[in-house]
């Protein structure tokens, strides 16, 4: 397997705002926040869950410079290492508000990245979800007794309990590729015919593969019976045309039961026969 960067790993920050501190500790008296629809909220109590708090955290992060050739394709690993931490910078923040209100996980987390006009060069890496604690007083904390965090929608959330699984994390592989440019030559011998581009095949098949493999490694570390949910995601950003980062997210899972309480169908039955 590949291993993640190995400058791609951000240290646990501890410099929350004093506004964060203040309104986590008006949450530990009862009051909850939540992006959950209510339809979200109704399924999350159902399994034994109960909503702390929105808890969220942001990295604003500068991408450094990174050569290319123009003919060659090749992951470019000083912006594979930026995207990694920035993105762990802001997980970590947001788990350590969840941490703060004794959270057991986090349900329903997004990861966005926006972009400003005053910084060209940088990016701001947001981390957003709502914390949850078990009603029961067990703990569902993860292999590394932080709390799980979870991109699945509530009623995806809910399905999975039933199921005897439990999330262990928000797991994710990245890769930031450079594409070569086709030469005069190449260009001129396929104009007009029906023919597989080789390089351009290849080099993205790669990029895709290291981001997967990637995130399954993230999953073994947490000790991950499987991974679900999984998306994979391109994005340039303002790198242009032929440099894409390919981002693999999805929820890592570890079964606990096989008790299986989802609803049996039932059978319908024609009245034409």
């Amino acid at each position: 397997m590949t291993d993640k960067p190995e400058d791609a790993v951000a240290a646990a920050p501890k410099d929350l705002p004093k506004d964060a501190s203040r309104r986590l500790q008006e949450l530990e008296h009862g009051l909850f926040t939540s992006d959950l629809s209510v339809n979200e909220f109704l399924l999350i109590k159902e399994v034994g869950f109960h909503p702390l708090g929105f808890v969220m955290g942001s990295s604003i992060y500068h991408t450094g410079i990174q050569t290319r050739k123009w003919g060659s394709s090749q992951e470019l690993t000083k912006l594979t290492e930026a995207m990694y931490n920035a993105r762990e910078l802001a997980m970590t923040r947001m788990e350590e508000e969840a941490n703060e209100l004794g959270a057991d996980g986090i349900v329903g987390v997004r990861l966005d990245v926006n972009y400003y006009e005053w910084g060209k060069d940088a990016a701001e890496f947001i981390a957003m979800g709502t914390a949850v604690k078990a009603e029961n007083g067990q703990s569902y904390r993860n292999k590394k007794g932080a709390p799980f965090t979870s991109d699945l929608s509530g009623q995806d959330f809910w399905t999975l309990m039933q199921t005897g699984h439990v999330p262990q994390g928000l797991v994710m592989g990245t890769c930031v590729y450079h594409i070569a440019h086709r030469g005069l030559g190449q260009t001129l011998s396929s104009t007009g015919q029906n023919v597989e581009l080789p390089n351009f095949t290849q080099a993205l098949y790669e990029a895709r593969e290291l981001a997967m493999t990637r995130m399954q490694d993230e999953a073994d570390e947490l000790g991950a019976s499987g991974i679900v949910g999984v998306r994979l995601e391109e994005k340039t950003h303002q790198w242009g045309s032929h440099t894409i980062e390919f981002l693999s997210l999805g929820t890592a899972v570890v079964k606990t039961s096989d008790e299986v309480t989802l609803p049996r169908p039932t059978t319908i039955i024609s009245l034409d026969n």
